[in-house]
């Protein structure tokens, strides 16, 4: 295979060998997807407050933090005043201010993808140890950035990619979080930079892929290479050829054995 097929394929491999080492038994997809709903259910809050904290760790001030009630969002606005229960998305960050630096943009985006690069080890290390509940756990924040592509790794990408002169006059169209939305912007403005969106949707894509790389060389760091599909158990030789079972010597040990284990 070659290295830029391994890279594209890499996620899609462990995703794929992992569940096949940990769903040996009948009972284990039914931990596999109780693990997901819990670990889906944890990281949207999580993702969202890191989001936040990112912004206010760079020098940046959150006004408003949306979290569906069904991820405790009623909770969460106890606890932090910025946070809203309920808004049109699972949770999302609507009101922040970068004060005008990129950096603080940036940061603000990519602060809850550092999750993904312990995340891949934790997905790996699941898989070996056949263990389907903590491996659905471990799926949301290590295929963080693939679940992000049209949020906040098209916002990644639009915000390099209106770094280069050709776009960078139409930051305010090209600019934002929700692919759809800036789609729709875009249909309504005359001469719209349509290449400029083309560009940060494939930019945000190479940044999800590379996250994903990044996190796989951390857990390589850590002992946990990518995962293999499990060898295949090998057929029986009296099973595979009943012919040849046939013509083996019968001795009394064998038809002892037999009759001892009925």
């Amino acid at each position: 295979m070659s290295q830029p097929l391994r890279f594209l394929l890499l996620p899609l491999l462990d995703v794929l060998n992992g569940q096949q080492r940990t769903l040996a038994r009948p009972r284990d997809l039914s931990w596999l997807l109780a693990g997901l709903v819990a670990g889906w259910w944890v990281y949207v809050p999580l993702h969202e407050l890191l989001h936040a904290f990112g912004c206010m760790a760079t020098g940046g001030q959150v006004s408003r933090l949306e979290v569906d009630p069904l991820y405790g969002g009623a909770l969460l606005a106890r606890v932090f005043p910025w946070i809203v229960s309920g808004g049109e998305y699972a949770g999302r960050l609507s009101g922040f201010d970068t004060g005008g630096s990129d950096a603080v943009y940036l940061a603000t985006d990519l602060m809850p993808f550092l999750l993904t690069l312990v995340a891949v080890w934790a997905l790996r290390r699941a898989a070996r140890a056949r263990r389907p509940g903590l491996f659905g756990i471990a799926a949301p924040f290590a295929l963080a950035p693939f679940l992000s592509l049209t949020g906040d790794a098209y916002e990644i990408g639009s915000i390099l990619v209106t770094w280069l002169p050709p776009w960078s006059a139409a930051a305010a169209l090209l600019r934002g979080d929700d692919v759809g939305l800036v789609f729709e912007r875009l249909a309504a403005a005359p001469a719209a930079p349509w290449a400029g969106f083309a560009a940060a949707v494939l930019v945000g894509a190479a940044w999800a892929w590379a996250t994903y790389w990044l996190g796989g060389a951390v857990a390589r760091a850590l002992g946990e290479p990518p995962i293999a599909a499990p060898a295949a158990v090998p057929v029986a030789a009296a099973e595979t050829s009943p012919a040849t079972a046939a013509e083996e010597p019968r001795s009394e040990t064998v038809r002892s054995s037999i009759a001892n284990c009925q």
